[in-house]
């Protein structure tokens, strides 16, 4: 769908290069620029083969060029590139583009159509957009993650960093609508994402519920607070999921498991006093995760298993659907068939092959840049 969508990706770490993997997935060119020592996620968390796993899977189908920004001469290619792009997308703090003569007013005169998105934490100005932070700061500021507490009303920390995750599907979200716009316009377009205002958007019905009723958990009836929408152990120390919100699948629970006396018990409170949260309790402790899953299969209850991550690639429906290559790699968008695309490049892997292709860089120019830390 982005075929001849060429996008220059200055990102690093996370929530740039995974909007950018679901750019190249929709057939975007992805040429990765990297400073000469590369992304720091090359080094970062867990690794294999001496490189940072959560680079690999996040820069997958791109290809890979090392640049000198702080170089005079860096900026000059980096200008004559975006002279050939479509996108700009970077992941600086606030005013590191500018410093570098690489901002929106500057690359527009080069390139009036380019569209260019800045990702940062707090936004591009304001009273916390000079601050360092992460996706737990952004989840804790936004009120998402007093979502999530334990029986005691602590917090959990997340073991997913699903700010960044977000943040770079709304910088995909920003992107795409640019190239519409100019697709009717003619005209390029500026857009800054804040992760920590995306986040707070998906509090759109907890902040009015909570206003209007004093509710701070959303809908009561979606919080695990009723029976028919609970998460439940299972006999092995597992846990499934059941939302069976509709009568009609929660009649189809009760009758799958020969209880139609709960029928007109769906919405009983999950408190430890309540009769039939406890039978429920004792019934899905009664089988094991797998026999539900089958259960949920064979039943159109709402109820699947909670699944750990290496498991998601043996279970039927994504067997069926394709979404996990071989390599362990988790396909970003459903029905497009992405398995051919290349693995991460390596640092500065096609340097050589981009200059020459869309800068018609000699050789010698090539080799007098690398001599002198540039490239």
């Amino acid at each position: 769908m982005l075929e001849d969508v060429r996008v220059l990706d200055f990102s690093q770490y996370l929530p740039g290069p995974f909007a950018t993997l679901r750019l190249a997935e929709m057939g975007a060119e992805v040429i990765k620029v990297e400073p000469p020592s590369g992304d720091p996620a090359r080094t970062t968390g867990p690794k294999s083969n001496g490189e940072g796993i959560g680079f690999k899977a996040n820069n997958r189908g791109k290809k890979g060029i090392t640049l000198n920004l702080k170089h005079a001469s860096g900026r000059e290619i980096a200008l004559r590139l975006i002279q050939e792009a479509d996108v700009l997308i970077e992941s600086f703090r606030p005013g590191k583009m500018a410093k570098l003569g690489l901002s929106f007013e500057e690359v527009s005169k080069v390139n009036p159509k380019i569209i260019y998105c800045s990702i940062s934490g707090y936004g591009q100005d304001g009273i916390l957009s000079t601050l360092g932070s992460h996706d737990i700061n952004y989840m804790a500021l936004s009120g998402a993650l007093a979502q999530l507490k334990d029986d005691h009303g602590r917090p959990v920390h997340p073991s997913n960093t699903f700010a960044d995750f977000i943040g770079g599907m709304a910088a995909n979200e920003g992107i795409l609508a640019g190239l519409v716009s100019r697709s009717i316009t003619g005209k390029g377009s500026y857009h800054s994402i804040s992760i920590t205002e995306v986040m707070a958007s998906f509090m759109v019905n907890h902040v009015l519920i909570e206003k209007e009723t004093g509710t701070r958990n959303g809908f009561g009836v979606l919080n695990g607070s009723i029976v028919s929408y609970a998460l439940y152990e299972t006999k092995d120390g597992r846990f499934v999921s059941l939302g069976a919100l509709e009568s009609k699948f929660w009649n189809n629970f009760c009758l799958g498991v020969d209880r139609p006396d709960w029928i007109p018990l769906q919405f009983s409170r999950t408190t430890p006093d309540c009769s039939i949260y406890k039978k429920m309790i004792e019934l899905f402790k009664s089988r094991t995760m797998d026999e539900w899953s089958k259960f949920g299969m064979d039943t159109d209850c709402c109820l699947a298993p909670v699944l750990e991550g290496h498991e998601i690639a043996k279970h039927p429906y994504f067997l069926e659907k394709e979404a996990v290559h071989a390599g362990g790699q988790v396909k970003m968008h459903s029905g497009l068939r992405t398995e051919d695309l290349p693995s991460a490049p390596e640092k500065g892997e096609h340097t050589d092959e981009v200059l020459k292709k869309l800068l018609h860089i000699s050789e010698s120019e090539l080799l007098a840049w690398r001599s002198t830390g540039i490239i």
